[in-house]
């Protein structure tokens, strides 16, 4: 009996030696599972890290890259009120310059219109016809003839050498609000309440076409020598694109939201601009393309004039200004027009304006009954009035609306 168990003893060992080694092999797993946990969470982190910060360099190179794209604006210096002219008993609402940039007109609510001269502001000539709100006016640059148009639907052609309407050219049946002459041919082109634009011979007076396809009254007109010759916005909120020569709409642009009230072609390159309640747009010709948008005013823009300096000027209902680097739409200046004593705080509005011929002087036609000329400060230069790239930045990178 004694003999026996060493011999079972024996026969035990590998048993217990396979439970040994199983138990050290779960251990050792266990630990590998472990580091391999630890060694994971560690590479993790990095990645984490890693990717932390090749966002933020990538962020950071977006806005590098975007700054570099943003278009440094031209310097312009701000402009400055020189004179207030007083004269009309009405609202002004419309104004021409004189191509020889001697004398410029001004018709108003008070059924008159009046010549001005330019340099001193003295009144020259004051013309009566028309029996209400003189909405349009227009020098011509080959003929001694001057035109207006009214909301009496009278469209008169004026003799400037004896002072006298020569020709009137009846067709609308309402109230004609915007009045443009062609810059080569003997037309003008005449808009309504009637929902239409009207082409005019000169000469003849003979209607050549009706331009129709608006739903509301056509309160801006502009006219180039290419096509498309003539653009026409109106109260349906549309911009419209003429051929000509067949009286057929090309385009219709249906970007704004609200009526167009202004409208102002480039003196430097292939581009025009449209106003209105909710904004200026900028479109290319001849295809009518949106460029781009010029936002800040919360009012109805009814005036926009461009000078041969690329310098963009906004008018707004509610005596607002806008001065504006044309080619970038960075808005360098901002003023606000004082109504005269004696009127009304809600008759800041401005109707008209225009750049006379050098684009040195600019000119408003307001709701305060007077005539306002603008000129720039001689005395701003770049140090005094630095170009703001922060902001104009941080505008130029912001989301685009259309």
């Amino acid at each position: 009996m004694e003999e026996t168990k060493p011999a079972q003893q024996e026969a035990d060992l590998p048993s217990v030696m396979d439970k040994a080694v199983e138990q050290l092999a779960k251990q050792q797993e266990a630990t590998s599972a472990a580091s391999s946990g630890q060694q994971a969470l560690v590479e993790y982190k990095k990645e984490t890290k890693f990717a932390a910060q090749f966002q933020g360099t990538s962020s950071a190179l977006v806005r590098r890259r975007q700054a570099a794209e943003v278009p440094k604006p031209t310097w312009h210096a701000p402009w400055k009120l020189k004179r207030v002219i007083a004269g009309h008993l009405g609202w002004v609402r419309s104004i021409a310059v004189d191509p020889t940039n001697q004398w410029f007109v001004t018709g108003s609510g008070d059924r008159t219109i009046k010549v001005w001269d330019l340099a001193s502001g003295q009144l020259k000539l004051t013309l009566t016809g028309h029996i209400n709100a003189i909405r349009g006016l227009a020098v011509s640059d080959r003929h001694p003839y001057m035109f207006s148009a009214a909301e009496d639907k009278k469209v008169l052609c004026w003799d400037l050498e004896y002072n006298k309407v020569i020709r009137s050219y009846h067709g609308h049946l309402s109230g004609v609000f915007s009045l443009k002459l062609h810059p080569t041919l003997d037309i003008l082109i005449t808009g309504g309440r009637d929902a239409v634009a009207r082409v005019w011979d000169m000469r003849t007076k003979q209607q050549v076409h009706v331009l129709s396809g608006h739903q509301g009254s056509v309160w801006a007109i502009e006219t180039q020598g290419t096509d498309p010759q003539v653009i026409t916005g109106a109260a349906d909120s549309t911009v419209k694109l003429w051929d000509l020569a067949a009286g057929k709409v090309m385009t219709t642009l249906t970007n704004h939201k609200k009526g167009i009230r202004s409208m102002a072609c480039s003196r430097t390159d292939h581009t025009f601009l449209t106003g209105a309640a909710d904004n200026l747009k900028k479109w290319q010709l001849k295809d009518g393309k949106f460029l781009r948008n010029f936002s800040g005013h919360n009012a109805i823009i009814n005036a926009v004039s461009v000078n041969q300096d690329n310098v963009l000027v906004s008018s707004a209902d509610n005596g607002t200004m806008r001065f504006w680097d044309y080619t970038t739409g960075y808005c360098f200046h901002q003023e606000e027009t004082i109504v005269q004593p004696g009127s009304l705080d809600s008759e800041a509005g401005i109707y008209a304006s225009s750049f006379d011929m050098t684009g040195l002087r600019f000119i408003t036609a307001e709701a305060d009954k007077t005539i306002k000329v603008w000129q720039e400060d001689p005395e701003a230069t770049p140090e005094t009035h630095p170009i703001d790239m922060v902001k104009w930045t941080k505008e130029f990178t912001a989301p685009k609306r259309y």
